[in-house]
């Protein structure tokens, strides 16, 4: 899970001014830290949701993502 979202996730965030870490998988749980323009993201629980899509798409896996913000917003990468 961690390569798949540092080598397709992450570049698709980058983009966009933001930054995803995984942190942690604990069963179907999957934890990512967000940082850059993702920490003060106002749309941020329909790219979690984006995201838990292309992991069941592409990993055939059914996951739930959570995610941890971290300030400060700019700062942080």
């Amino acid at each position: 899970m961690k390569e798949y979202i540092n080598e397709y996730i992450r570049p698709r965030l980058q983009g966009d001014g933001g930054e995803i870490t995984f942190v942690k998988q604990e069963g179907n749980e999957v934890t990512v830290l967000l940082q850059g323009e993702c920490s003060k993201c106002l749309i941020l629980d329909r790219c979690l949701a984006w995201i838990e899509q292309r992991i069941e798409t592409d990993c055939g896996k059914r996951v739930r993502v959570i995610g941890i913000r971290k300030k400060p917003y700019f700062q942080d990468v």
